[in-house]
């Protein structure tokens, strides 16, 4: 038995070694055809160039990739530790389609991937995409903004948002290539390239070495439609331009965190509309305001490659009508206020950015610059606080900004009615761990609010109302009310009403650098406390593992259907403008 044991062991270790390469793009990675992407080989030993083996489809590789890779002899990590040695090849494109198996040797460490280049359609389906995505746009969100917005009589919704009227075609996949958990960077990557990445990665396969920009890239979806057609992009998010979603189109990154770096990437590719928040990472740094750590006057740059600047409302429409190809809106230092701060309860940063044009404005402002262009346009519009204030389980303001999505996808709807070659993309990044459970009703008798909640039947209907027929509740403070609750979060105080005076701050650190509830909300009649369930270096709920739901129509939509992973999508954006023609 004992010498089972150790050939046991023997065979798993030998197994181990065997499989201790590392080769990107990664296993099933699905490439492109004519698309730049970086390959990588990592080893976990230090070994000679010349025990390197590397085939493609049985062949040498260099007879198949047309170039030699660089040989790292020792790849350092922090302090100088030595990971091992290492095989990068920039900017490798192939042009014909097919399987490749690519199979790497040195010494006792070997790896084997296999990689599908495809093509796409030799003439495009669509002359124009409209990718709106809310960020952290789940299913509750949908069902609660219907609510909020247009009301419920005897179980049935007394209106339809803009986007119920698209087909949901497809679940989404999420999860990243370490981890079912997700966020934004790698999520949104994944839209716009077409190959998954790790938490916080933007276009790159997140490497072993510490620097954050040296990771081996892949091509955007605005990269590539610079290098093969002549159609404008148009980036549009009530987020910081350099935040994850955005940033997604353009940059190049390990850490998402890297904003003053993807200012320089934004500005490589040269999107034709640039509208949002994040104006800090434009100045330079002596310019009050300013993060950047150098003397880098970015404004000035987007003004000398031809844009027309804007930096309020009054001002994002007179640049929209001007003659001027390109424009760059930068409406807030950081994000834009949300909705129901900015336009109802003046709260927030509203005093000091007063004139902040809201998601429809900018939406309306970019399909007029865009359209323009003969050759077409694809445009991303994010809603970016939809995940902002589901964070700190805000729910009320998250659903009036998801209000206010539907408003731009309803702006989107009135184009692409117009301009029936465009095909429109609704959907999320990833979900959030909420659910609608009843309903809050405040004439219930007694002080303990958590006795006021209603479920089941007693839960009834809400009283939100829209006198003004704008869509959005008249007052969120209603007497019965929608009650959302998250499945995951810090320990926190539960008020069981909206948040008038701003965001809700949920959880706070005490001197052990421990969040715990915050106790502004402890004395708050009728509040009750909440044991959080994730880790107390946790400060605000985290996103679900669920599949998002994606809607789709017009040209190239049928491309959507049943479950998908995220880089799938991608694949269906490229076909629907014709973005890879293989060659021989």
């Amino acid at each position: 038995m004992r010498k089972l044991i150790l050939a046991l062991a023997s065979a798993t270790m030998l197994a181990g070694a065997a499989n201790a390469a590392t080769v990107y793009p990664l296993d099933r990675a699905t490439i492109l055809v004519g698309s730049p992407f970086d390959f990588k080989v990592e080893f976990d030993t230090v070994v000679k160039p010349e025990d390197v083996k590397v085939t493609v489809n049985g062949q040498d590789y260099e007879a198949v990739f047309g170039k030699k890779a660089e040989f790292v002899a020792e790849e350092k990590g922090d302090e100088d530790k030595v990971l091992g040695s290492a095989l990068i090849l920039r900017g490798l494109t192939i042009a014909a389609a097919g399987a490749y198996k690519v199979e790497v040797s040195a010494g006792s460490e070997a790896k084997s991937v296999n990689w599908d280049v495809y093509p796409t359609v030799a003439e495009p389906k669509a002359k124009n995409i409209i990718f709106l995505i809310a960020d952290g746009l789940s299913v509750a969100h949908r069902t609660g903004a219907r609510i909020m917005s247009k009301g419920m009589t005897e179980g049935k919704a007394n209106g339809r948002l803009a986007m119920d009227d698209i087909p949901p075609v497809a679940f989404i996949g999420t999860s990243s290539t370490h981890s079912i958990a997700t966020d934004s960077a790698n999520t949104m990557s994944a839209y716009m390239t077409g190959h998954k990445s790790r938490v916080n990665a933007l276009g790159v396969y997140a490497d072993r070495t510490p620097a954050s920009l040296d990771d081996p890239k892949v091509e955007t979806i605005a990269e590539a439609l610079r290098r093969t057609t002549k159609k404008s992009i148009g980036i549009v998010s009530t987020s910081e331009l350099q935040d994850a979603t955005p940033a997604a189109l353009v940059a190049h990154t390990r850490k998402r965190a890297d904003k003053a770096d993807i200012v320089g990437m934004i500005l490589d590719v040269k999107p034709d509309v640039l509208l949002g928040g994040g104006s800090a990472y434009f100045l330079g740094k002596d310019v009050p305001g300013s993060k950047r750590k150098d003397d880098k006057d970015y404004i000035a740059e987007f003004k000398n490659a031809g844009y027309a600047l804007a930096i309020d409302k009054t001002e994002l429409a007179a640049a929209a009508g001007s003659n001027q190809d390109k424009l760059l809106g930068l409406f807030h230092t950081g994000n834009l206020d949300v909705t129901l701060d900015r336009e109802f309860l003046k709260k927030g940063t509203v005093e000091k950015f007063p004139n902040q044009p809201g998601l429809v404005d900018m939406t309306k402002a970019a399909l007029d610059k865009l359209s323009k262009n003969p050759d077409g346009f694809f445009l991303m519009v994010e809603a970016a606080s939809v995940d902002k204030m589901s964070h700190p389980l805000d729910w009320d303001r998250a659903l009036v900004e998801t209000i206010e999505f539907d408003k731009a996808v309803a702006v989107a709807r009135e184009f692409a009615d117009k301009n029936p070659d465009t095909l429109i993309v609704v959907t999320g990044d990833h979900t959030h761990g909420v659910g609608i459970i009843g309903t809050i009703d405040d004439e219930k008798p007694g002080d303990e609010m958590r006795a006021k909640v209603g479920t089941y039947d007693d839960a009834g209907f809400p009283n939100y109302e829209d006198a003004n027929g704008d869509g959005y509740p008249d007052r969120i403070d209603v007497s019965r009310r929608l009650f959302l609750a998250a499945n995951n979060g810090p320990d926190h105080y539960e008020t069981f009403r909206p948040k008038l005076d701003g965001p809700f701050v949920p959880a706070v650190q005490n001197e052990a650098k421990e969040y715990v509830a915050n106790e502004e909300y402890k004395d708050v009649p009728g509040a009750v406390f909440v044991q959080g369930n994730i880790p107390k270096d946790g400060d605000t709920g985290v996103h679900a593992v669920d599949d998002v739901v994606l809607q789709a129509v017009g040209p190239g939509s049928e491309g959507f259907r049943g479950y998908m992973e995220q880089s799938d999508v991608y694949r269906v954006l490229a076909d629907a403008f014709a973005l890879g023609v293989a060659k021989d």
